[in-house]
């Protein structure tokens, strides 16, 4: 088996004397790397047999394709030349002596990059998830359709953003090639009146793609654009963590547009799909989020805004083979397992009681979603001290979102695109052509002659009768796709789920740190706050490998090297007026 790499972006070489501490980041005088690293040496690949109590796990090959069905090409890899590297602390290559067992909880990305990054160097790992399968928020379950047809649900459409540097580099372990992996050619953006934008033939670099977008699209008007702040909007070019939180975390996304007077079309048009994003409105997201987004995403990061999707649904894809690759490092995997209370041993230790089953750890990391990690604090009296207690309490998740999928009896117009982000729709945030791109939806169509067709619906209004707005969904796409008018619902499946994380305006300082007030105790997710450029499931991704480097550094072991979009806005001038303007 080949030691498995970090997935740098082309042309990135890591300086030899950067070296982060923990949450750190690389320092910005440190020179720009220039070529691709060598792959990461900072442990000796050493594949050991699964335990025997291990439930032995299948890797789901990639099933025929489906005559006609093309996927898209296969992704690029990042060529941000700017793209930073965090480097571990200096150590061991991998655990020697008696190893020691940790608990990771939880199977989502946060949760599967913790286990990754300890099993691969030598710790006993015991991954405790409490559905029957992998994935956390991605993950998927068999359901069988009307028609006789086993398909797979999944809590819908994530986009993998080539920014994602260190979830590709969890992701190709088990895919080296990130085979698994298709990119879309566009993402288009509607507005109900009309509007219409376009990522497609946007530049990728700063400031190009910024002057390219305004000019292209047609939200932007001459009168709109000099009507515009543009002190106010200067933050969002100087964008530094955790500095912007200290600028804008007590401002709202929506009154920081409004400060910047941004062109009504575009705020609606644009930013409130990057806001909705994150599940919530405008209004209750802090803005301190919103231009963090815009940095990694558009005015911090060259990888551009278009993104790959796997080629499969989630689990066939994603996490069996990762399963796999894990349970072949040793690691313990126990799904259908909730966790119920994580207390100090007497001595040394925690004992870890899931499901009636009581284990002893090392160590334990708490890579739970917002109400997971409540409840298991709340349940566990002598974890963490008075105040970590207090703020873990405070945390709150996002409003409820719905997925909806339906199976059609006839297709979408071929002209559709895979994904479209819509806006001013009454709760329709986007909608998906499955079969453009998923090799499951795309056999199905290909005998029946329909579409598999997703719709997402993020902060929905508290108190709605939702089998009437799921009815008044359907009739959306029906409007905005006329073609399907008709067109009789095979079957369907909706999700109703409310357990993203919240970033309300002024809530920074509440929300978790990797590291808590026992330093064998150690949070990962998408909900923890770092010192990194990263977001949604990039942050849950680069979490994960910074709790296990916690964990690492105490045991003398060289953890995970990660990489990062720029920490700082791209133009020194911008940086200046920015500094200026903050006084």
């Amino acid at each position: 088996m080949t030691a498995p790499h970090d997935d740098a972006p082309d042309h990135l070489h890591a300086p030899d004397h950067l070296h982060a501490p923990g949450d750190s980041y690389a320092p910005e005088h440190a020179p720009a790397p220039r070529h691709t690293p060598a792959p990461d040496q900072s442990y000796t690949p050493h594949r050991t047999p699964a335990p025997e109590h291990a439930p032995a796990r299948r890797h789901t090959p990639a099933p025929d394709r489906t005559p006609g069905f093309r996927p898209a090409a296969a992704p690029r890899r990042g060529r941000d030349r700017r793209a930073r590297i965090v480097a571990p602390r200096p150590g061991r290559p991998r655990i020697t002596g008696d190893p020691p067992r940790a608990a990771v909880i939880g199977g989502g990305i946060a949760g599967l990059a913790a286990a990754t990054a300890l099993a691969e160097r030598g710790v006993r790992v015991t991954l405790y998830e409490r559905e029957q399968q992998l994935g956390g928020r991605l993950a998927g379950r068999p359901v069988t359709l009307s028609d006789g047809t086993t398909a797979t649900m999944s809590r819908g459409f994530h986009a993998f953003f080539r920014q994602y540097y260190n979830l590709r580099g969890l992701l190709r372990r088990a895919d080296p090639g990130l085979d698994r992996l298709r990119a879309l050619p566009d993402y288009p953006l509607w507005h109900s009146g009309g509007l219409r934008d376009s990522f497609a033939r946007v530049p990728r670099t700063p400031p190009w793609n910024a002057l390219a977008f305004a000019a292209l699209s047609p939200s932007f008007r001459a009168a709109d654009l000099a009507g515009m702040n543009p002190r106010a909007a200067l933050p969002l070019f100087d964008v530094r963590v955790p500095d912007v939180y200290r600028r804008l975390d007590d401002v709202s996304a929506a009154e920081l547009l409004e400060r910047i007077r941004f062109p009504e079309a575009a705020h609606h048009l644009a930013f409130e799909v990057f806001s909705r994003s994150f599940f919530v409105p405008p209004r209750t997201l802090s803005a301190a989020e919103l231009a963090l987004m815009f940095h990694i995403y558009f005015l911090g990061s060259s990888e551009g805004l278009l993104f790959d999707v796997p080629d499969e649904p989630f689990p066939q894809a994603l996490w069996e083979p990762l399963g796999d690759y894990l349970a072949g490092h040793g690691a313990q995997l126990l799904e259908g397992r909730p966790v119920d209370v994580v207390e100090p041993g007497r001595n040394s230790g925690f004992t870890v009681d899931a499901a009636g089953r009581t284990d002893h750890h090392d160590a334990v990391v708490l890579a739970l979603d917002t109400a997971g990690l409540r409840r298991v604090v709340a349940q566990s009296p002598r974890l963490g001290d008075r105040a970590w207690r207090t703020r873990i309490r405070r945390l709150r998740t996002a409003p409820p979102f719905l997925v909806s999928r339906y199976w059609l009896d006839r297709p979408v117009d071929r002209h559709r695109p895979g994904f479209l982000a819509t806006s001013g729709y009454d709760g329709l945030d986007n909608v998906s052509v499955l079969e453009r791109w998923e090799g499951e939806a795309a056999r199905w169509a290909a005998r029946t002659g329909g579409s598999v067709v997703e719709l997402h619906a993020y902060a929905t209004a508290p108190g709605i009768h939702r089998p009437i707005f799921q009815e008044g969904m359907l009739t959306r796409l029906r409007s905005l796709y006329p073609e399907i008018r008709d067109a009789l619902v095979v079957d369907e499946r909706h999700e109703w789920r409310a357990d993203c994380p919240h970033f309300p305006v002024g809530g920074y300082q509440d929300r978790p740190t990797v590291r808590t007030p026992d330093p064998a105790v150690v949070v990962a997710g998408d909900l923890v706050r770092t010192d990194l450029p990263v977001a949604l499931m990039e942050r849950a991704a680069t979490s994960g490998f910074l709790a296990a480097n916690a964990l690492l550094e105490q045991w003398g072991v060289r953890g995970q090297t990660l990489w990062t979009v720029p920490t700082r806005g791209r133009s020194a001038p911008l940086r200046a007026l920015a500094r200026l303007a903050a006084g």
